[in-house]
């Protein structure tokens, strides 16, 4: 027996259809049913490994945690990590196979359909409802010729579409009906209706143009979802960074924001913890006071390492060493604090290698082999218990690694840490997910004050609930299920 299927769209990036597929996928699994998540097509730098070895966006990791499963490359087949403006690095099935431009990606999507399929076809065939997440918007014209992200999946394996559009970005009828204007008529079809998302207010006030919009389209309205406030769940994008302001009491961390920062899902725990400020700035004399700078996971090192220096970091990190501050670095962050990078083979751009900040005695060449592994183990000094995941295309070596700072369970020593203390690096993204690693790491960093770390992984789940909770009092589920049935049935 083959899954049901529902695609969710959105009028925009950002409408809300990460969350809302993760809803649904909770909604399902308390109803009793085996439930997974697909994303066709992802464009995102935050990325995470699966329990297969392979990388896939962290939309699809919360929404298979919502489902109860570990996350699989099936769930999301094709990965598009941009290098730059123009290019992007294409993962299929959880493995980097090569870099292209935009035009060349889209002469090469012919090649990727069938990957598509076949991830999707073995879901279908192991799951009782498989619920599907579009990228982006699917009336961007421009792209529909060759589209596998939104409408041209659905047509490919005709399932019906539901379409998400963000309120708070106003002109809510305009998108909804803009949107359905712009798709054929087979892809107008299998849209069953609208969920109207963000709404802050007397629903009343709305139903007028509710009204309308059913009567203008044909089609129903399955609900009007609230502005969920301080709602916690991971973000898929890496411009999805919120600002703070340094004061002077609390802790305060700094982190250069690169162009091409990767992985910023590492700072959610540090961003959560109270006591803690946590401040993303562009260049160095836009920096306050802080207690700790941490240089963050980068898809393109080199490039990210050059506007560090263009941007007086070089010069602000010495400067913060001297008074006594730390600095840490995250997988590329880690490979910028050594003395160089290389990249013989052009794996991130132009071959070449690059001077790095010189803190640790330790040089890295950058690889055609990608790392991708799911890790545990212990703190070398006080031994408090960590688990992440490495994503890097580098290898590095030199004298610093032998002031290691993790011990892998495998009893592999990773990371490194300065003879004076005060520079530490590892490869390991989540590391401050768990309390107790957290707890370490802002110890050594100089946090004094004794804190109630947060525990993410609760946090996250408490968000998950919370999106499902939204869904069974907002969407009329009763009515979406006998559109699908009715659709099915045609």
């Amino acid at each position: 027996m083959q899954a049901r299927i529902l695609m969710v769209q959105g009028t925009s990036s950002d409408a809300g259809k990460s969350a809302v597929v993760t809803g649904l996928c909770r909604y399902y699994k308390r109803k009793g049913q085996r439930v997974a998540p697909f994303k066709p097509q992802n464009m995102a730098l935050n990325s995470a490994v699966t329990v297969d070895g392979g990388e896939i966006g962290r939309a699809q990791v919360v929404q298979a945690q919502a489902c109860g499963l570990a996350p699989h490359t099936d769930m999301n087949p094709v990965l598009l990590k941009p290098n730059s403006d123009k290019t992007a690095q294409i993962i299929l099935q959880g493995k980097a196979v090569k870099n292209l431009s935009a035009k060349g990606y889209h002469a090469y999507k012919a090649q990727v359909m069938p990957v598509v399929l076949d991830s999707f076809q073995r879901l279908q065939t192991q799951y009782q409802y498989v619920i599907v997440e579009g990228a982006g918007s699917p009336a961007e014209i421009n792209l529909r010729d060759s589209d596998v992200a939104n409408m041209g999946f659905a047509e490919a394996v005709d399932c019906p579409v539901i379409l998400v559009a963000d309120i708070e970005r106003g002109g809510v009828f305009a998108q909804l009906v803009g949107t359905l204007d712009l798709l054929s008529q087979s892809e107008q079809d299998r849209i069953l209706g609208f969920v109207i998302n963000r709404f802050r207010g007397d629903v009343e006030i709305l139903q007028p143009g509710i009204d309308w919009l059913e009567q203008r389209t044909g089609k129903p309205v399955f609900g009007v979802l609230p502005y969920l406030h301080n709602l916690y769940l991971e973000s898929e994008d890496s411009v999805a960074v919120s600002q703070e302001t340094l004061t002077e009491s609390d802790f305060n961390i700094v982190v250069p924001r690169f162009p091409r920062m990767s992985n910023h899902t590492d700072f959610d725990a540090l961003r959560l913890q109270s006591g803690v400020n946590i401040q993303f700035v562009y260049s160095a004399e836009e920096m306050d006071k802080a207690d700790l700078i941490i240089l963050a996971g980068s898809k393109s090192v080199r490039d990210d390492l050059a506007w560090l220096k263009d941007n007086g970091w070089a010069t602000a990190i010495q400067r913060h060493l001297r008074y006594g501050g730390k600095v840490m670095g995250l997988c590329g962050g880690y490979q910028m604090l050594g003395e160089w990078i290389h990249d013989p083979l052009g794996i991130e751009g132009g071959a070449g290698s690059s001077e790095g900040l010189g803190l640790l005695e330790m040089q890295t060449q950058l690889t055609d082999h990608k790392q991708l592994k799911q890790v545990t183990g212990t703190f070398k000094q006080g031994g408090s218990a960590f688990s992440g995941y490495e994503i890097h295309a580098g290898v590095s070596e030199g004298a610093a690694l032998n002031s290691a700072v993790l011990v892998m369970e495998s009893g592999e020593l990773e990371g490194a840490v300065s003879n004076d203390g005060q520079v530490l690096g590892t490869y390991v993204h989540g590391i401050f997910d768990q309390a107790e690693a957290c707890l370490q790491l802002l110890t050594w960093a100089g946090l004094a004050d004794e804190l109630e770390v947060i525990d993410k992984s609760a946090l996250a789940e408490q968000g998950i609930e919370w999106v499902a909770d939204t869904l069974e009092e907002y969407l009329d589920m009763q009515k979406l299920e006998r559109c699908m049935q009715a659709f099915t049935s045609k």
